[in-house]
């Protein structure tokens, strides 16, 4: 069998695991990576039960830094060819900034930031080689809008995650490999569960909320239309327009009740 591979980081819940269904659904032989070995391995057996695809499951911490290399040697190692590369992980810090230890921010940047672009680093060019490939980095409305005190690291990066994904699209698509930033605002998984602000979260209303089918189905088309930015639901590209054609000081005024309720300081 002719197999498509797609790596997915972050794929053991929530987006990533979406991403792994949707794509073995559609004949994707998948590895995938995180940290947490039971619900990976859940995630393989239940895809590889129900669809006719090849799934290696790999336990990876992306803040050791070791960890990227790993990865991709193991792809070279077991002649797997990454025709689709989803960088998915990600988490978010609450509090203030010098209320978190260094270490905390120090692993949010390695998964974040240096673990996303190294991937990137690692499989693109044999993508550009191949002529092929498409890469989608999960960034977030956050990314758009203006700073929020508290989870501090958590816009920045993302809006890193934009401008260099946006970037590397630039670049790609002159060899037809297809780069997208996803940027999903709020979607109902395990992440507010795990950073503890899922009861603050609540407080918003349910217009805002999105599934992860309707996030990742939206990014694989958006991926495949080789679009360089993507912006999931109406109302988000609404809140996102608001934040690039207003002035910054009416936005912040007009966000800071609604910020206030969901950032945990």
């Amino acid at each position: 069998m002719n197999k498509k591979w797609a790596l997915i980081t972050g794929a053991s819940a929530g987006i990533g695991a979406e991403f792994a269904t949707q794509l073995a659904a559609k004949g994707w032989s998948l590895v995938l990576v995180a940290r947490r070995a039971e619900k990976l391995t859940e995630l393989k057996e239940t895809i590889t039960n129900q669809h006719q695809v090849h799934c290696h499951d790999l336990v990876m911490d992306l803040s050791d830094v070791e960890a990227n290399r790993n990865i991709f040697d193991y792809c070279q190692n077991n002649d797997i060819q990454v025709s689709m590369l989803i960088n998915n992980a990600g988490y978010g810090v609450p509090g203030d900034f010098d209320a978190v230890e260094w270490k905390t921010h120090q692993d949010m940047l390695q998964v974040m930031l240096n673990s996303l672009v190294e991937l990137c680093h690692l499989f693109f060019p044999s993508m550009k080689q191949a002529q092929q490939g498409y890469i989608i980095n999960v960034a977030s409305l956050a990314g758009l809008t203006p700073p929020t005190a508290a989870h501090t690291l958590y816009g920045a990066l993302k809006s890193f995650v934009i401008k260099f994904s946006h970037s590397l699209h630039l670049e790609a698509k002159d060899f037809s490999v297809h780069v997208t930033a996803l940027c999903p605002g709020f979607t109902y998984t395990e992440f507010h569960d795990v950073n503890g602000t899922r009861s603050m979260v609540n407080q918003m209303s349910k217009k805002l909320w999105m599934s992860a089918s309707d996030v990742v189905s939206q990014g694989l088309l958006a991926v495949e239309k080789n679009q360089g930015v993507y912006i999931n639901g109406w109302r988000n590209r609404m809140i996102a327009g608001m934040c690039k054609y207003l002035p910054e000081g009416m936005v912040r005024y007009l966000m800071k009740g609604s910020v206030a309720k969901f950032r945990k300081r």
